[in-house]
């Protein structure tokens, strides 16, 4: 697991290297959020957990989610055109797409790390009657 752990936090610290030359408006966010998983990802391959960074991380990532996903509805009932096919956004919708796919991303992850550190935590102090 701490292989594992380790590459998902050098990917995430990778994604929010490549934020930077994003627009000046979405450049903070998107090197917080990706940075923040990239670095629980990285205590997390040592077994330090900090519940309430992931607790924190989680609430951001689902409140952009919650704020982005008429856009990415959008996306969907067009047919889910390629956001691949080149780095400039076409329509509209094409860069609201990458940004909540990156979120699903970061939520996967978030709840990865969650579950591991409860399943940690229930094996240190088990319920005792």
């Amino acid at each position: 697991m701490k292989i594992f752990n380790l590459l998902l936090a050098v990917i995430f610290l990778l994604f929010a290297a490549v934020q930077l030359n994003d627009s000046p408006d979405d450049i903070m966010f998107w090197v917080v959020v990706y940075a923040g998983v990239g670095i629980i990802s990285a205590f997390a391959a040592f077994n330090k957990y900090n519940m309430w960074a992931i607790l924190l991380g989680l609430a951001v990532v689902v409140f952009e989610m919650f704020r982005k996903f008429p856009t990415f509805a959008i996306w969907i009932s067009d047919g889910m055109p390629s956001i691949v096919g080149e780095m400039q956004a076409s329509s509209p919708y094409v860069e609201l797409a990458r940004e909540y796919l990156g979120l699903c991303l970061c939520l996967a992850v978030l709840i990865f790390q969650y579950v591991r550190f409860a399943k940690l935590r229930r094996q240190e102090a088990p319920f005792v009657e």
